[in-house]
């Protein structure tokens, strides 16, 4: 009964990140030169990547506070699509500026580009092909590593101990 629990919730956090990255592929972004609607964008970019670290961080602490040897599937499923959706978040606020400012980003110009930006970001790999150039790029790329440090990489490490722990046998 609990492999199937663990089987629908890994399902479902599949198909909720797949979902995630088709809507970071599809939705509609047009360069607006309105400074006022792009502060808004930029608003509303802060304001989602705050909603998804207080998802996350929630979930992280529920990983902690579990007792020992009991997971519950439902909540690490949410932690794994709570971290998806913090690097999609970034990776489109890092697409947003490089199109509505080109000069901030060299080497950004899609969503590839962006998504393989804030990735290298958050894994701390940082190749240098693409990286910020301009003063507001920077000051995103800042928040973004200290998102990654902080609720990222705690998220990800309680992730792959619960993952591990499920796989090895019961004593």
């Amino acid at each position: 009964m609990a492999n199937g629990v663990y089987r629908r919730e890994r399902l479902r956090a599949l198909l909720a990140c797949l979902l995630l990255v088709a809507a970071y592929f599809l939705v509609p972004l047009a360069p607006d030169p309105n400074p006022a609607r792009l502060t808004l964008r930029a608003v509303g970019t802060l304001l989602v990547v705050g909603v998804v670290a207080a998802l996350v961080t929630r979930q992280v602490r529920r990983q902690l506070t579990a007792p020992a040897g009991s997971t519950p599937a439902r909540s690490l499923a949410n932690l794994v699509v709570g971290l998806v959706a913090g690097l999609l978040v970034f990776a489109l606020a890092d697409f947003i500026i490089a199109d509505n400012a080109p000069h901030q980003f060299s080497g950004l110009s899609t969503r590839v580009d962006a998504l393989y930006f804030a990735l290298t970001t958050l894994t701390t790999i940082g190749y240098g092909d693409v990286h910020a150039q301009g003063q507001v790029a920077r000051v995103v790329v800042c928040v973004q590593m200290l998102f990654s440090i902080g609720v990222i990489a705690t998220g990800a490490s309680i992730v792959v101990r619960q993952v591990t722990q499920l796989r090895q046998p019961k004593r």
